[in-house]
């Protein structure tokens, strides 16, 4: 973690929460429940772990008011204990920032425009057109394409790929080996398929990012067919995401690692989408919908709230059974069917 140190009133102060206790108590460092020892900060959001509470070590504990007094005595006290968790964690994590100016091994086209406090990295290729904006950070390896454009205070972990024609937003996050740009799956069978075989579909839109996203390592974007794909402002997305072509994302729309979105979707603002789920191509998602794990969207979700698919874990000997079970339920439904009539 960074050098940082903070009396608690200093935090109570930079959090907006009330301090109880020690206000001069100097904090270091944050920690877990089971591992905080003296100058840490911990939390308790999960009312499960109220027993960590009691038994913790930490020098203070952000807690909800309700909680106040079960573990020590020094505490930040806020309605949502999670969410002062996450501020707190950004006053002690380590600075990205780094100082401006473009390494002498990158390769920039003398089209590029590189704001004078951008930050370009060891062995980063820039293409022509490019634009890079004020405070922007461009770490070791990543490949601009052309005519692509970088807002102001994005940062681009190593080795990020952006295609050309692509447009970032400001304050944007971009994990290593994640692209963005790239072709969308579209092609169209010959009629002789076994000559002609599939004839690729020039993918001709781009991408367009809004503002506050954050994109993790190993996702993939692809490119517009037409029209661009586009990712709302405030969107974020956890690691190893598909996003294929025209796909849209509302603003403040969260989707967990593993989940695949097929082409031409739509999904509308503040959803949750956790992991493992599989959309299917041209639909639509309306705003405050949440989706749970391994679920396979097959239909347009018109209404917010929760769906869910899939059948949870059981020991194999019962999901092999039900398994034969699944595939007999057409038959039980028409001799239902049959029964029902005849006690008609």
């Amino acid at each position: 973690m960074a050098d940082h140190q903070y009396t608690l009133a200093a935090l109570a102060e930079l959090l907006a929460v009330k301090c109880v206790g020690d206000a001069e108590v100097v904090i270091s460092g944050l920690a877990t429940l089971a591992n905080a020892g003296q100058g840490q900060l911990s939390f308790l959001a999960n009312p499960k772990y109220q027993k960590a509470l009691a038994a913790t070590q930490a020098e203070a504990v952000i807690v909800a008011p309700d909680m106040v007094g079960i573990g020590p005595a020094n505490c930040l006290v806020s309605d949502n204990p999670y969410l002062i968790y996450a501020k707190a964690s950004q006053l002690f994590a380590e600075p990205s920032l780094q100082d401006a100016g473009i390494h002498p091994s990158a390769v920039i086209s003398a089209t590029a425009s590189i704001d004078p406090s951008a930050s370009v990295g060891a062995n980063v290729t820039i293409a022509d057109h490019v634009v890079v904006g004020a405070g922007t950070v461009v770490n070791a390896g990543c490949t601009i394409g052309k005519n692509t454009r970088l807002g102001e205070g994005c940062l681009l972990h190593a080795n990020v790929s952006l295609y050309h024609d692509v447009s970032i937003g400001d304050r944007v996050i971009i994990h290593s080996s994640t692209v963005i740009g790239s072709d969308g799956f579209g092609f169209a069978p010959s009629p002789d398929r076994e000559k002609g075989g599939w004839v690729k579909i020039a993918q001709l839109g781009g991408v367009v990012v809004g503002d506050d996203v954050e994109i993790g390592a190993g996702c993939t974007i692809d490119r517009g067919a037409l029209d661009d794909t586009r990712i709302g402002d405030r969107v974020i997305l956890d690691n190893q995401v598909q996003i294929a072509h025209n796909v849209e994302l509302g603003e403040n729309t969260g989707i967990a690692g593993c989940t695949a979105i097929a082409g031409s979707t739509k999904i509308g603002k503040n959803c949750t989408i956790a992991g493992g789920v599989g959309i299917v191509g041209h639909l639509t998602i309306a705003d405050n919908v949440h989706i749970t794990s391994f679920t396979l969207v097959t239909k347009s979700i018109a209404k917010a709230g929760a769906y869910s698919s899939g059948t949870p874990m059981q020991d194999s000997r019962t999901w092999r059974r039900n398994a034969v079970r699944f595939s007999q339920l057409d038959q039980m439904s028409k001799r239902l069917t049959d029964v029902e009539k005849k006690l008609d």
